[in-house]
């Protein structure tokens, strides 16, 4: 039996978490009429789904079409994800220059996420001429904004002095930030810190933190990063974020 999701629904995240856990293709069933009458942010979030395949079957191509739809309406995050999907190449071919064009405008906008994915292509010359100043500046809005990812590299800019002066200790208190609202770099990063500063007991703690959240790429690279740690402790985390490495390879 299909049931109709309200507008009010749509818009709170925990009752869609509690629809889709519950009955997905149910709940998908009902994101989808809801999509159909025009509610935005059901289009991004039916965009969401198809990208993911929860509840519905997985079709990358129809959440390019939807995000684009809820986007035209003026839906922020699905403008960011039309960039996510041109930057990944999902449902289209991957096309970085198409990518920052509907980051810039996600950003424009005032979403964190798109400041933080333009911020990374301005980082990186992906798409766009590099330019070190307007992706600080944009890590720094979104920073200020509470996005984790970004308070960890706005603190990695100020701790080395790209396109600013140097601020360690302002960049040490972005790393604290980031690790405290629950991003697995931002954890590695105060982790550094506190170890520098002889702090071993609570940068193992921080450690542990990032290796349970950590995805394949971080966990490859911090991984070999924690063998030359200076202090037996935390070169010994070393196994455990292989081990993990291993096991997330395994269900790849």
């Amino acid at each position: 039996m299909n049931f109709t999701l309200r507008r009010e629904q749509v818009v709170d995240g925990d009752t869609l978490s509690e629809l889709l856990e519950q009955n997905p293709a149910q709940a998908a069933q009902a994101i989808l009429n809801a999509a159909r009458e025009n509610i935005v942010e059901a289009q991004a979030l039916l965009g969401q789904i198809l990208l993911d395949g929860r509840g519905i079957e997985r079709d990358p191509a129809l959440a390019l079409r939807w995000f684009e739809i809820a986007a035209n309406a003026g839906h922020p995050m699905a403008r960011n994800m039309l960039g996510r999907c041109h930057e990944q190449g999902w449902g289209c071919a991957a096309d970085p220059r198409q990518a920052a064009v509907h980051y810039r405008l996600a950003a424009e906008a005032g979403l964190d996420w798109g400041l933080y994915n333009y911020a990374n292509l301005l980082a990186t010359g992906r798409g766009v001429v590099m330019n070190h100043e307007q992706a600080l500046a944009c890590y720094q809005r979104a920073a200020h904004m509470g996005h984790a990812k970004s308070m960890n590299l706005y603190g990695r800019y100020l701790e080395q002095g790209q396109a600013c002066k140097a601020d360690p200790a302002l960049a040490f208190d972005w790393y604290r930030r980031s690790a405290e609202a629950g991003d697995f770099r931002g954890q590695f990063s105060h982790a550094a810190v506190l170890a520098d500063q002889g702090h071993i007991e609570q940068a193992v703690a921080w450690l542990r933190k990032a290796l349970v959240a950590g995805n394949l790429n971080f966990l490859r690279v911090s991984s070999q990063a924690l063998l030359q740690a200076g202090h037996a402790q935390i070169r010994a985390l070393a196994g455990e974020y292989r081990a993990r490495l291993l096991e997330l390879e395994s269900q790849a």
